[in-house]
């Protein structure tokens, strides 16, 4: 009785661990079991949420393709833009240098000073100091009603009046070439002109120059501000380790609930008068000592579960946070279209302006051709001209040869006539009465030929056998 006496609170103290163990396998269990049904909810949440910023993500880089769309178009209409100026550039370079080079073929072809006078009229676009309504003409780049002819015409015609007199000059540096006709102030005034209009064809492209560089670097921002995967836990093998570890912690609480039932059981035989051998309260005690360790496997398969559980809760809070990046990513998207609708509707306009402009300087290149054409008919009517000048030249020498070989006959048949007259007066005179035929003693009529209407004589420049022979290079022959 007296073992039983010493075993007793020995015994009752070993039941209080049992069961205190046991009550602690237990709530490690139930946190367990709640910790691992949360991670099953949250598990749901982590595939919603991914599936959820995927497809935003999708949505959001399938509009960024359309911004990259409308990025290029706005690039194709500025490339087109500037080729079509491009064209006008060496359009307007075949017409200028077609226009240069006729003014250089004028200036390399002298004037010989019988042809022009110094008359400001005489110039083929008026005078330098003419009134402020020529002013006006002469803006116009050229004189409307007159013909390089007839510029020419009146050229020739003021030459014959004061041709007779003027001492030609021997040296021809000094003599003035076709050019010198040209009023090439109007001339430097068109092409500046045109140059400033063309300058104000690379403003209008200016506007719109940095649309395409715009977005494109708007749209890399966007797409470089989305969210990167997420990376999904493994829910297989979370969710196999969870049931792995929740089949051990029940293992261990089994052995725990049957530890205390031993206990109990043990305790109530000792109570009944049973006694224990001492082999059986060593067992008792090396049962109890257990339980510590036990715990220890139960807080530790815990901790594993809580572990994996705050690994989904990570995925979680990132897919969130993903998903509110993508809000302002969105937010971004919206801006951009509006952005989008507004550089759109510009580049529209610009192409409307910049076509309208063009259209104008297309006009202007007409009048570069224009003024081409009429210097080189100016240059063609010049060179008939002297060739013509040449032609009547040969008309007045032969006409002139004609006149002197007629004066010479007459002369000649006049002197005869008057030999024959005389010698009849000497052998037939004295003989005759005085009354009859008083005529006898006339002298034959002597004639002069001379300028119809006492018109006077028409007096052509000279023109020298190169100069003539360098103009004939420019007209076909006849």
């Amino acid at each position: 009785m007296a073992d039983a006496r010493h075993e007793e609170p020995h015994l009752v103290s070993l039941v209080l661990q049992s069961k205190k163990a046991l009550q602690q396998g237990e709530q490690l269990c139930a946190n367990a079991r709640t910790v691992s049904m949360q991670s099953a909810q949250i598990a749901v949440d982590v595939l919603a949420l991914d599936a959820k910023v995927r497809w935003m993500t999708d949505a959001v880089l399938e509009q960024l393709k359309l911004a990259a769309g409308v990025a290029k178009i706005i690039e194709q209409k500025r490339v087109q833009l500037e080729t079509q100026a491009k064209e006008w550039d060496d359009i307007r370079k075949q017409h200028t240098g077609a226009l240069d080079a006729i003014l250089d073929s004028l200036g390399s072809q002298v004037v010989p000073p019988d042809f022009h006078s110094t008359s400001p009229v005489s110039s083929l676009f008026g005078s330098q100091n003419a009134s402020e309504d020529e002013t006006e003409q002469t803006k116009a780049y050229f004189k409307p009603g007159q013909s390089p002819t007839e510029t020419l015409r009146d050229v020739l015609c003021h030459s014959m009046r004061n041709s007779k007199g003027r001492q030609r000059e021997s040296d021809r540096t000094r003599w003035k070439t076709l050019r010198d006709f040209v009023d090439e102030r109007s001339i430097e005034d068109l092409l500046e002109n045109i140059e400033s209009e063309r300058s104000v064809l690379d403003d209008i492209l200016a506007k719109t120059s940095d649309y395409p560089e715009s977005l494109n670097g708007t749209i890399t921002a966007v797409r470089s501000s989305l969210p990167s995967e997420i990376i999904i836990p493994p829910m297989d093998d979370i969710f196999s380790s969870q049931e792995t570890i929740s089949m051990d912690m029940a293992n261990h609480l089994s052995s725990l609930t049957r530890h205390y039932d031993q206990m109990v059981q043990a305790l109530h035989e000792s109570e009944a008068g049973e006694v224990f051998s001492e082999a059986d309260i060593q067992e008792i005690k090396r049962d109890t000592e257990e339980l510590p360790n036990i715990i220890k496997d139960l807080e530790k398969s815990g901790a594993a579960i809580s572990a994996s559980h705050e690994q989904l809760l990570s995925a979680k809070r990132i897919a969130e946070e993903q998903l509110g990046s993508h809000r302002a990513a969105l937010d971004d998207l919206d801006d951009l279209g509006d952005i989008m609708a507004e550089m759109l509707e510009r580049q529209q306009a610009a192409e409307n302006e910049f076509v309208d402009h063009l259209a104008l300087l297309h006009t202007n290149l007409g009048v570069i051709d224009d003024l081409h054409a009429r210097y080189t008919m100016y240059q063609y009517s010049y060179c008939k001209l002297v060739v013509e000048l040449a032609r009547r030249r040969e008309y007045a020498e032969a006409a002139a040869k004609i006149v002197q070989s007629m004066t010479l006959q007459l002369e000649a048949l006049t002197d005869e006539e008057r030999q024959r007259r005389e010698q009849f007066n000497e052998m037939h005179g004295d003989h005759l009465p005085s009354d009859v035929c008083p005529a006898m003693q006339n002298p034959p009529t002597r004639y002069e030929i001379l300028p119809w209407n006492n018109e006077p004589e028409e007096t052509l420049p000279s023109i020298p056998a190169d100069l003539l022979q360098q103009v004939t290079l420019h007209v076909p022959q006849s």
